[in-house]
């Protein structure tokens, strides 16, 4: 089969959608019988995931890797950004972390070279294996400020000489400005890059738009390749804390209500995707302790601080709330940040996080924490308490939890987490919930008379796969788009 050119999704800002359109074009790809494998050289997301060989990526290339059916590797996020403050970022190279930076002093173009290498060596180990590679750009194309510096974006592009394809959010208004501002303001030579347009999130009768179309390819001189529709219908894990406006925020009278505790620094909340479409779920964010009384369950999230969320939590009454629907029956879950909460205290006497150098915890689970330097990611497989079907998860996390009440067993027998009881338990692992046993776990004392339903997590991804694929094939020109990654233009 004829080798494809890379191909860049570039955005004419944030969350357009290009994370979406890359991981349905990995699919369609693999159903066509290619070989392809996403790439973003530079991520910034505090929702990650940890690859087989136990490194951090994120957690949009791990799922635009299970939509091309491949394992995820390294080489497809080579740098993540995992925000920790307001100015401040951890910074991951090659899977492991090497430190924070400010800002300021890491968009700064001095510097970058040792950053654009990595990118580049990344992308050379993934093109020899894969084609076509689908990279993925960052934000806007067009931030004139941050052109020198660039790793992710045109010069990115330059390197690989992949052909652009630009992605643009009608939705947010502005759509033929954002558009033409964005190719106009490129360099000449990157100009050219750009093959095609994308106009994605479209609300209404796409006949409305032909016009606007032809207009677009008018001033531009570029093809439209398809104008996408809003697809709501279609379920796929979002790595940006952006798309946590977009859920629900209210308990349901029919319904097992869960409620999230929105923290301020929260991460990973892809957790709680499989419990959020169970038929029988109703699941929420709660940042207010009035949030919390109708919720049957509660869970603590990851969080990338904390110590700085604990101590929001005692000053916006949320702690005393969670401690009190304990004290109410209701279960308490913690997840990795969350579960160092629900512990006696959490100490911090290297400052890894910041100046706070110990806190009371919730006093919920025989637990003491202490946070340390060095980072532990990867891969498990565990069995739930004394069930003999095996689990499946991830760790990433900076610190050591003692307890002499743990309730899961790793495939190596060691143990793992802590529960007080049936309702109130937590543990490092990402992705627990996402277990059918653990979810019948938690559900038991809630069904009522509400049907029990075996929500299998796996079938449902790969059919939300087919179904984003399927809906792209619909709206955008695919036959147009593999003449454009065939030329040599």
């Amino acid at each position: 089969m004829k080798d494809l050119s890379p191909i860049m999704l570039a955005g004419t800002g944030s969350d357009v959608g290009k994370s979406l359109i890359a991981t349905g074009l990995c699919r369609i790809f693999k159903q066509d019988c290619h070989n392809p494998a996403p790439f973003k050289a530079q991520n910034m997301a505090l929702n990650s995931y940890v690859t087989p060989d136990g490194l951090e990526i994120g957690r949009a290339q791990a799922v635009q890797a299970e939509a091309a059916g491949l394992p995820c590797m390294v080489e497809m996020n080579p740098i993540l950004l995992k925000p920790s403050g307001e100015h401040t970022s951890q910074v991951v190279l090659n899977g492991k972390p090497s430190g924070n930076r400010d800002a300021y002093s890491y968009f700064r173009k001095e510097g970058k070279d040792e950053l654009r290498a990595i990118a580049h060596q990344a992308f050379d180990r993934l093109a020899e294996r894969f084609n076509p590679i689908v990279m993925e750009g960052a934000g806007s194309i067009s931030e004139l400020n941050l052109r020198d510096g660039d790793i992710v974006n045109m010069s990115m592009a330059r390197y690989a000489d992949a052909k652009v394809i630009l992605v643009a959010d009608i939705d947010r208004g502005g759509v033929f400005a954002s558009v033409y501002g964005s190719i106009m303001l490129q360099t000449p030579e990157d100009r050219k890059r750009i093959k095609g347009i994308i106009i994605n999130k479209f609300r209404g009768d796409l006949r409305l738009f032909d016009d606007g179309r032809k207009i677009i390819e008018d001033i531009c001189d570029v093809p439209v390749l398809g104008v996408v529709p809003m697809a709501s219908h279609i379920h796929i894990d979002e790595e940006d804390s952006v798309a946590l406006a977009k859920k629900g925020f209210h308990a349901s009278r029919d319904k097992i209500n869960i409620a999230v505790v929105l923290l301020k620094h929260i991460s990973n909340f892809t957790d709680f995707n499989v419990l959020e479409r169970h038929p029988n779920v109703n699941l929420f964010y709660a940042n207010s302790p009035e949030d919390l009384c109708d919720a049957d369950i509660i869970i603590l999230p990851g969080s990338k601080n904390t110590l700085d969320d604990l101590l929001e939590l005692r000053k916006n009454g949320m702690a005393k709330a969670i401690c009190q629907s304990r004290q109410n029956g209701k279960t308490v879950i913690g997840i990795c940040g969350g579960y160092q909460m629900m512990g006696e205290y959490v100490s911090d006497p290297q400052g890894v996080e910041g100046s706070i150098r110990c806190l009371p915890g919730l006093g919920l689970l025989p637990t003491k924490t202490e946070l340390e330097e060095k980072k532990t990611t990867r891969q498990v497989e565990f069995r739930f308490i004394d069930d003999s079907r095996p689990c499946h998860g991830y760790e990433i996390h900076m610190g050591n939890t003692s307890t002499d009440k743990p309730f899961l067993t790793f495939s190596d027998g060691s143990k793992e987490g802590c529960m007080a009881d049936a309702k109130c338990f937590g543990s490092y692992v990402h992705g627990l919930l996402d277990n059918q046993d653990v979810i019948d776990f938690i559900l038991a004392p809630y069904q009522k008379e509400m049907s029990d339903i075996n929500f299998d997590a796996d079938d449902f991804k790969n059919k939300q796969y087919d179904l984003l694929a399927q809906w792209l094939r619909e709206h955008i020109d695919i036959p147009q788009l593999y003449k454009i990654m065939e030329s040599y233009d």
